[in-house]
């Protein structure tokens, strides 16, 4: 038996660092990772998907990001079971329970909006662990596991969403998965496999048959190893094999470099002229070192330049940990008088120590040397 497993779609997903046309551009490849996961259950003749919580990334969403979510979910040639998680909780004002989404759902398409057992194919249950509150108070997964004798000849899978306690910076959080509890149900054969959502990097935990498959594209920068989806097979042993599949198209980064000369700048700019797929490439960078005002200016240019191709390129805090050094050599080329020569000794007495006068020296540096 053979089913995909996925989690943490985030549809409607928004990043205030985007741009509106960026925005959209992300929003559409969340749209066509779902498209791509009916190619691969085609290809790789799955019999079902799961995707175990956050399929949407809010209850309150337009009826568009619903609609189209729904259309992509049509292409899907085989069932699909939604597991509502902590962004899309299954309470009265659910995005499950919206006029649009009940409308719109197609046949395919069904709704673990209920905890226990779902028989989805002769001798093939899904055990189902919803999020009705944001903030459980129990180990809801655990919980199912409690309830659960093994049946010889059915293969189950456990559906959950949240940290387990292996990996959570909050292990003793009354919500908190208990490795554990897993483990022991795996051993007895109450169930077979552990499909869980939450962690957004495909995880295997504990070298158990217990994975986080990981969002399908990325959503921040904390992330490892994301844009990917799970194809499980539980062979006639019920042993699981998982075999992972790249989907995501984007990528976030944040990187540190160094620049302390003229040299660093221009290898800088050739590291970011190296990237590819630029349009889907999300960076933040943070930039550390001791600068002339010439070199400053180039690396004024280098960002302006690039930030027209990258989907975002962010330089947070860097005027707090770039410093600008103001030399004669800076300026005597530009043969300044009057009014700017006198800006600019005044610039060049404030600049240091103040990151205002840094980029106000840098800009009027560069504003000159654009007119020469």
């Amino acid at each position: 038996m053979r089913f995909l497993h996925t989690a943490d779609w985030q549809l409607g997903m928004t990043r205030h660092f985007l741009s509106p046309e960026a925005q959209a551009r992300f929003s559409d490849a969340r749209l066509a990772a779902i498209r791509e996961i009916g190619k691969i259950t085609a290809e790789q003749e799955c019999e079902f998907v799961v995707v175990c919580g956050d399929v949407f990334d809010a209850n309150l969403l337009s009826p568009q990001v619903v609609g189209r979510a729904l259309e992509a979910m049509r292409s899907i040639p085989v069932p699909v079971y939604l597991l509502p998680g902590n962004h899309d909780t299954i309470d009265a004002g659910s995005v499950y329970r919206s006029a649009t989404f009940t409308r719109g759902c197609p046949p395919n398409v069904r709704v673990l909006a209920e905890p226990g057992v779902h028989e989805v194919a002769p001798g093939v249950e899904l055990v189902a662990a919803p999020l009705k509150v944001k903030h459980p108070l129990s180990d809801l997964p655990g919980d199912q596991c409690a309830t659960l004798t093994a049946r010889p000849g059915v293969r189950r899978i456990l559906v959950g969403h949240g940290a387990v306690d292996s990996l959570s910076p909050d292990p003793d959080n009354l919500a908190t998965i208990r490795v554990g509890t897993l483990a022991d149900a795996l051993s007895d054969g109450r169930i077979h496999y552990v499909a869980l959502g939450d962690r957004h990097s495909a995880t295997q935990v504990d070298g158990l048959a217990i994975w986080y498959s990981g969002a399908p594209e990325p959503t921040d920068f904390t992330e490892t190893d994301t844009g990917n989806v799970l194809v499980v097979d539980l062979d006639r042993d019920l042993e699981a094999k998982v075999t992972s599949h790249r989907i995501g198209t984007w990528s976030f980064l944040a990187a540190e470099r160094h620049l302390n000369g003229a040299a660093d700048v221009e290898e800088f700019g050739r590291w970011l002229a190296g990237f590819p797929n630029k349009d889907r490439t999300i960076l933040k960078l943070g930039l550390v070192g001791t600068l002339s005002v010439g070199a400053h200016a180039q690396l004024e240019d280098l960002i302006e330049k690039h930030r027209e191709v990258f989907a975002s390129l962010e330089v947070p805090g860097r005027r707090s940990d770039l410093a600008v050094l103001a030399g004669d050599q800076d300026f005597t080329e530009l043969g300044l008088s009057g009014f700017a020569a006198t800006a600019m000794t005044e610039l060049v007495g404030a600049a240091a120590g103040n990151p205002t006068a840094q980029d106000a020296l840098s800009l009027l540096y560069r504003l000159v040397r654009s007119e020469a």
